[in-house]
């Protein structure tokens, strides 16, 4: 009996030794150890949020990897916008301070210190959405100097190419935003109403035009010649597309006079089905040497210069002109061709630069009821669909200085429309370079040149589509990986404890 109860006195003396080791050991090892854990933790915290508030008070522009660099402002941007010496701000409506394209408009301040950023809550400032007509939960960017400012939505800082990729178009929206506030002067285009079905108003077939022209360093608007009288002093290009109908003695005498004043023009003209009587029209194309149009289309015979099979439906190189020489291609569809008369263009002194030209193996067919192989009855050769032609004025006494009166024409018009070949492509001005062409022509004729160059070159754009078998090894990278890592770091923890 005794025996039983000192082994349980022992037993239970045991007992008390192990939890009393147990205890110390939780606080000689697990409870020093967790404080210490804790303790380092909190320091590498407090080292990351120190190294945040560094990393942020130098700006650190951050790293560009796309090939395009969509991220990265462009020299051409930094150069016009360098010396700029007035205060302008970027008001970021609805965006976080960690939006890409928040991030990406800083760049603006940090090479010039005039341009100004800054998030605006509209919750918090109600006087700012009605100052600049914007709604709650609207996202946008409002640009602002000298009492002048343009608005730009969220959704107008994407397009898409000819394969429906996107296209961040961010930094031209911003920077002719910026050129737009800032700018002294403004150049004006007038387009001629009246005789034509190709117009910019909303029944029209150029809304995507009309909205690109808003990007640009400029203001436009309609002009009916008949209800003016006169085309207005402020116009550095008139804009002409493709008349139905030959223009009346007003705007056939205006248009002469504002030729002879050295006033440009931006000429776009669709091919003829029909003949049509235009003795007006016709009469100002010869001031620069020009015939009138003819009735038929441009054919290729290069596979490779086709879309979708349609010999008229022809994608011809760009030349190397001021407008067109960092551009490569342009997509017409039923072309027509521009007829030079060489001898008047000598007697008028008139200069021309091609800038499109289709191949020598085109021709030219006025029987667009035929749709055989081309015949000994076309015309063959290589064609002028697109030219600059100068000409030179001679002042009407010495004292007056000669003038230079510019028209760039084009024999095509619905390149640069809404209409699509296709439901699955896009609209044809947003095909290849057809809207860099024909707002390189604007820029050139209204002498703003140096806004051709700030437009990005998105040709090299393209995107990536995994192969089933391209996305089994993704999906084993995203998976696998990670597990045979966690597996490892058990192998290794188990191997470190029995060493213990």
């Amino acid at each position: 009996m005794k025996t039983n109860n000192k082994n349980e006195k022992n037993l239970i003396e045991v007992k008390e030794n192990i939890l009393v080791r147990f205890i110390n050991l939780i606080k000689k090892r697990w409870l020093i150890s967790g404080i210490n854990t804790i303790i380092l933790i909190a320091i590498l915290i407090a080292v990351v949020i120190v190294i945040n508030i560094i990393v942020e008070s130098f700006n650190i522009t951050p790293i560009d990897c796309t090939t395009t660099k969509e991220y990265t402002l462009t020299s051409e941007s930094k150069e016009r916008l360098s010396n700029i010496n007035q205060k302008v701000n970027l008001y970021f409506v609805g965006y976080t301070d960690d939006a890409a394209t928040y991030l990406f408009a800083k760049q603006y301040n940090k090479f010039n210190n005039e341009i100004n950023i800054e998030i605006i809550d509209l919750n918090e400032r109600t006087d700012f959405a009605s100052k600049y007509n914007l709604t709650n939960g609207e996202v946008a960017i409002v640009v602002e100097s000298n009492n002048k400012s343009k608005t730009i939505l969220s959704d107008e800082l994407y397009t898409y190419d000819s394969n429906y990729n996107t296209i961040n178009i961010t930094e031209e929206k911003i920077t002719s935003a910026i050129l737009n506030v800032t700018s002294e002067k403004i150049a004006k285009v007038y387009f001629l109403t009246g005789y034509s079905n190709y117009n910019m108003d909303s029944s029209g077939i150029m809304n995507y035009f009309a909205m690109y022209l808003k990007d640009e360093i400029l203001e436009y608007e309609n002009l009916d010649i008949l209800v003016k009288g006169t085309i207005p002093e402020d116009c550095n290009t008139l804009v002409i597309t493709t008349p139905i109908k030959d223009f009346d003695e007003l705007t056939t005498n205006q248009i002469i006079n504002y030729i002879n004043n050295g006033g440009n023009i931006l000429w776009l003209n669709a091919s003829y089905s029909q003949k049509v009587e235009l003795v007006n029209v016709n009469k100002i194309l010869e001031l620069y040497g020009l015939n009138g149009f003819d009735v038929g289309y441009i054919y290729e015979t290069d596979q490779n210069k086709m879309i979708q099979g349609y010999p008229s439906f022809i994608v011809e190189d760009l030349g190397n002109t001021s407008i067109d020489k960092n551009l490569n291609k342009a997509l017409l569809i039923n072309a027509t061709k521009i007829n030079i008369n060489e001898e008047m263009q000598n007697n008028l002194n008139v200069k021309t630069e091609k800038i499109i030209k289709t191949s020598d193996e085109s021709y030219f067919r006025k029987d667009i009821s035929n749709t055989s192989v081309n015949t000994e009855n076309d015309e063959k050769g290589s064609f002028i669909v697109g030219g600059i032609f100068t000409k030179n004025i001679s002042g009407e006494n010495e004292e007056e200085a000669e003038k230079k009166s510019k028209l760039i024409i084009y024999g095509e018009n619905n390149f640069i429309s809404d209409a699509q070949i296709s439901s699955q492509i896009p609209p044809m001005i947003m095909i290849y370079n057809n809207k860099d062409l024909v707002l390189n022509s604007i820029a050139y004729l209204t002498d703003t040149n140096e806004d051709i160059t700030i437009r990005k070159n998105y040709s090299q754009v393209s995107s990536f589509t995994a192969t089933d078998g391209q996305k089994s090894i993704i999906m084993k990278i995203i998976f696998i990986i990670p597990i045979i890592i966690i597996i490892f770091g058990i192998i290794v923890w188990q191997i470190r404890r029995r060493k213990k």
